[in-house]
């Protein structure tokens, strides 16, 4: 598998974990950033390239910043 792909798994994982941390559901978190939950589904399953404007509302309804998301997703894959 390629950087990228696993990267994009990596940061599905993220999404996921920070998501479920916050206590929201999979469903109640797409609606607060304004995407369909089969969408929302898809981005944690690692199965769409999000786009950058999709990944700024995640991260944005997660509290954090767009880079720390990613820079996390990228120690998330360094460690394993």
């Amino acid at each position: 598998m390629d950087y990228e792909s696993l990267l994009l798994q990596s940061l599905a994982q993220v999404i996921r974990q920070k998501r479920s941390e916050q206590n929201y559901s999979q469903e109640s978190f797409a609606d607060e950033v304004g995407v369909h939950r089969t969408y929302m589904g898809s981005i944690e399953r690692g199965e769409r390239n999000v786009t950058f404007r999709n990944l700024v509302r995640v991260a944005k309804g997660l509290g954090i910043l767009t880079s720390a998301l990613i820079e996390e997703a990228e120690i998330h894959l360094n460690k394993k």
